[in-house]
């Protein structure tokens, strides 16, 4: 059974950086993407980054030029590194993994929570 564990979440004053690590129990080359997903109460699970088992990234535009997603295969994790960050970045953030065979399998960690505030 795939495990993903979030961690690097916490408090922060608006401006300020965190660096979200998503480490999992297996090979990270066995997926197909691995992303980063952020939701607030009442809202939709939104895509913040995803990055590819061959590295190719791609980041949302609410994000871009801020937030940065990166992988170390030999360690078996993924980054995220969040700078310049605004109340509206607030929310509980997600990892995704997503394994294709004949079908998608979708590996989600249990989540960690982002504040932004002063």
């Amino acid at each position: 059974q795939v495990q993903l564990v979030e961690s690097g979440g916490g408090l922060v004053q608006p401006g300020g950086s965190l660096r979200l690590s998503c480490a999992a129990s297996g090979s990270i080359l066995n997926f197909y993407t691995m992303s980063w997903y952020r939701q607030t109460s009442g809202k939709q699970r939104e895509l913040v980054a995803t990055i590819t088992n061959s590295g190719i990234v791609n980041v949302a535009d609410s994000v871009k030029g801020r937030f940065t997603i990166s992988k170390d295969n030999a360690k078996n994790t993924v980054y995220l590194q969040m700078n310049s960050l605004q109340v509206e970045d607030t929310a509980v953030y997600y990892c995704n993994a997503v394994r294709l065979t004949i079908i998608r399998y979708d590996y989600w960690g249990q989540g960690t929570q982002v504040t932004v505030s002063s």
